[in-house]
């Protein structure tokens, strides 16, 4: 379906990185277009990719078959509102900012178009991503495929029955790279004071989650079959996960994931007015 024009209204690192992907992935320079606040981030956006480029944000969605809205949350409802008088009815929108709501987005720019709401995360930067997906009563098959396909470009995508989810997507995936990135940094510092230098305890905590997460995707086993592999009796891997298990580390989790969920919720609510 590259036969498809795409606008990013915004030309942040999300959007970039989208745009990317596209260019990787065989979608056509001259069927993106690209808006954003400067002419210096236009330029650097033009230079990078060759794609079309414009301050005003009407003239990328009168050629645009689908609506990128890469804007921040704070100035979604002054863009989209403005925006309203110029999309074509058969256009669909996609919003990548976190805690706009369905209705939020249908009041600003009209309660019959047809909108998706996204959650990538920011591995989707170096298109390893994975991007949650809820779509209106309006979208249809097509836009569906449409959007699975501009997703892929970046990673994976998973779509969710009810808007509630997203949240849930944000615990999981959205926030998630964090946890792991508290993790890695735990284990550095903590490899450090057990005497490796601090390079050496860098790199073997790197290659050790890159390494995981390789073999969690590509056995086609699942993680909880996995750490029974690697765990042996009375060995060194069982006292560690012993420790953890004893601590309550999946209590923490879940509480944890769930705050992230309440905090999604609590700035849906703020970001309505």
């Amino acid at each position: 379906m590259t036969e498809s024009t795409i606008a990013f209204i915004g030309a942040g690192n999300m959007a970039s990185s989208i745009i990317g992907g596209l260019i990787n992935n065989g979608w056509p320079t001259y069927q993106l277009i690209a808006t954003a606040r400067t002419e210096e981030t236009l330029t650097t956006i033009q230079a990078q990719f060759g794609i079309e480029t414009t301050i005003d944000n009407h003239q990328a969605v009168n050629k645009a078959d689908v609506i990128m809205l890469c804007v921040k949350p704070q100035v979604m409802k002054t863009v989209l509102t403005d925006l309203s008088s110029s999309i074509k009815p058969d256009t669909l929108i996609i919003s990548v900012a976190a805690g706009i709501t369905m209705e939020s987005l249908q009041v600003w720019g009209g309660e019959h178009l047809s909108i998706i709401r996204s959650m990538p995360n920011t591995p989707s930067l170096l298109q390893c991503g994975a991007t949650g997906l809820f779509a209106n009563t309006n979208v249809s098959a097509a836009q569906k495929s449409l959007t699975d396909q501009i997703f892929n470009a970046i990673g994976i995508t998973s779509w969710v029955d009810q808007e509630s989810l997203i949240d849930a997507v944000i615990a999981v995936s959205g926030s998630g790279p964090a946890y792991y990135f508290l993790l890695m940094e735990i284990m550095e510092q903590v490899g450090t004071r057990l005497g490796l230098d601090p390079q050496t305890s860098q790199q073997l905590t790197l290659q050790t989650a890159l390494g995981a997460a390789r073999m969690a995707k590509e056995s086609g086993v699942d993680a909880a079959e996995l750490r029974l592999r690697i765990t042996s009796p009375n060995g060194t891997t069982e006292q560690a996960l012993k420790t953890f298990q004893e601590g309550g580390l999946a209590e923490l989790v879940e509480k944890a994931m769930n705050a992230a969920v309440n905090r999604s919720i609590e700035l849906a609510e703020i970001l309505k007015d």
